[in-house]
């Protein structure tokens, strides 16, 4: 029976954009890194007909689409859409595996529809899927396109027949009939390397595939890889719909416009990694015993280093030690490009770090050997660090230092919610409008005005 459906929410960033700012409705959205390095998270569908997708370079994206609105991504909204698309589907069975935020596989099978599915069968199945696809734009205000079929391979194939907003179902039988069209790269584990290699071979087609010998395809790719490749273009697929997906490590990593060359903002750039890295590895609930630094230096060659410790940790002053001395074991002369920390290794229970509790206690003494007078009065404003915050936007800071990032969500204290829309010169210009109401009007204001703060994004359906 079709009874695994898996959901890919259409173009989902620039959607959840689209979405929040009534004038980009229908034109095309960019969002990504802006940077003269940045790369394309997402597209929206008007910025695909210029030929703009995922993983393009934005400079790339800029010049086939000069007029296309470049936004930073905002993880904080996307993040908040995706539990609530998340628990529709959990409506649905309790064996859903998300594969990202915008994207998961149902059994349904498993879940309150299941026996009635044995009797109703295929009709059944496109009911659920059509009325979910219902449910996510009802709450969410979005379009998702669903896959149904008997396998995870064949219904995510599905789901990409169906894109945008639309449903397909593969059911038994049909197997070759939709295989035998698509090209080897649309074989999960089919990389542009196995590709390469399959072409030279003469077998350009999934049909080229399941036609030839198994211990054929085994010479040629390996024994696991040919036997994985060759089952999945006979449409076999065994692998089930997995509920918790245990994530193996925690990490985050920054690609920087200008290569890094001082070595004091090198190490500044890499504790704040490290700070990051630590408030993600908390969300989760989860701790770790491997740290791992990666440096990719100006001529392109990464080197990754990792130091263990006896017990799994979440405490920010040991991974934050550990990155910086392992940092120190690398040459940095030429400029860093990139620079990354992760924890693996990871555990749901941490134990008392004695290390951690020396660290602190003799930074403390530090920090009240270096203490001024009680008598002076001194305030400090923390600088913004919030999901999704792009790295240049420091509204914590002076006013004079703030900067605006495209996309951004601001407040005015008298024309109320909006957007950034650009910034330069000292300038920064805002449109005022709300995910409920129509196309906002456009102010400029001097990047300083007092009267303009940061804002936390409103919900898409109000």
């Amino acid at each position: 029976m079709p009874t695994i459906l898996h959901l890919d929410m259409d173009a989902f960033f620039a959607s959840v954009e689209q979405a929040s700012k009534p004038s980009l409705r229908g034109k095309p959205v960019i969002v990504g890194g802006l940077g003269a390095r940045g790369v394309v998270s997402t597209a929206s569908y008007e910025a695909r007909r210029f030929g703009v997708h995922s993983a393009m370079a934005m400079a790339h994206a800029r010049r086939l689409a000069p007029n296309a609105a470049y936004l930073i991504p905002r993880f904080e909204v996307y993040r908040r859409v995706s539990d609530e698309v998340m628990a529709l589907l959990r409506e649905l069975s309790p064996l859903v595996e998300p594969l990202s935020l915008d994207e998961a596989f149902v059994d349904l099978a498993a879940g309150p529809y299941g026996p009635a599915l044995e009797t109703e069968g295929a009709e059944l199945a496109r009911a659920l899927g059509e009325d979910l696809r219902a449910d996510i734009e009802r709450k969410v205000g979005l379009t998702g396109s669903v896959g149904l079929s008997t396998t995870k391979f064949l219904a995510k194939i599905a789901s990409e027949q169906a894109k945008p907003d639309g449903l397909v179902m593969i059911e038994a039988g049909r197997e070759r009939e939709v295989l035998d069209a698509l090209p080897v790269r649309a074989l999960p584990g089919v990389g542009p390397a196995t590709e390469e290699t399959l072409r030279r071979a003469g077998l350009p087609m999934i049909s080229d595939v399941a036609a030839l010998p198994q211990e054929e395809l085994v010479h040629l790719l390996g024994r696991a890889h040919g036997a994985g490749v060759h089952e999945l273009a006979l449409g076999h697929d065994e692998r089930p719909v997995v509920a918790e997906r245990d994530a193996k490590s925690v990490s985050v990593e920054d690609t920087f416009e200008v290569d890094l060359l001082d070595r004091d903002h090198i190490v500044g750039e890499l504790e704040r990694l490290a700070d990051r890295c630590v408030r993600r590895l908390r969300a989760a609930g989860r701790s770790g015993r491997t740290v791992v630094v990666k440096i990719r230096r100006f001529d392109f060659s990464t080197l990754t280093r990792s130091e263990t410790l006896p017990a799994p940790t979440d405490d920010p002053l040991v991974i934050a030690q550990m990155a910086r001395r392992l940092l120190d074991s690398v040459e940095l002369l030429g400029g860093i490009r990139l620079l990354g920390v992760g924890v693996t290794g990871l555990a749901d229970w941490t134990q008392e770090d004695l290390f951690a509790q020396a660290l602190r206690e003799g930074m403390q003494e530090e920090d009240d050997a270096a203490a001024p007078d009680a008598s002076e009065d001194s305030e400090h404003e923390p600088a913004y660090g919030g999901p999704g915050a792009p790295r240049a936007f420091n509204p914590g800071g002076e006013l004079s230092q703030r900067r605006w990032a495209p996309g951004q969500d601001v407040e005015h204290t008298e024309l109320g919610h909006g957007w950034v829309q650009g910034s330069g010169v000292g300038r920064v210009t805002v449109r005022f409008e709300t995910p409920g109401s129509g196309v906002g009007r456009v102010r400029t204001f001097p990047v300083d005005d007092a009267a303009l703060t940061p804002a936390a994004p409103l919900p898409l359906v109000q």
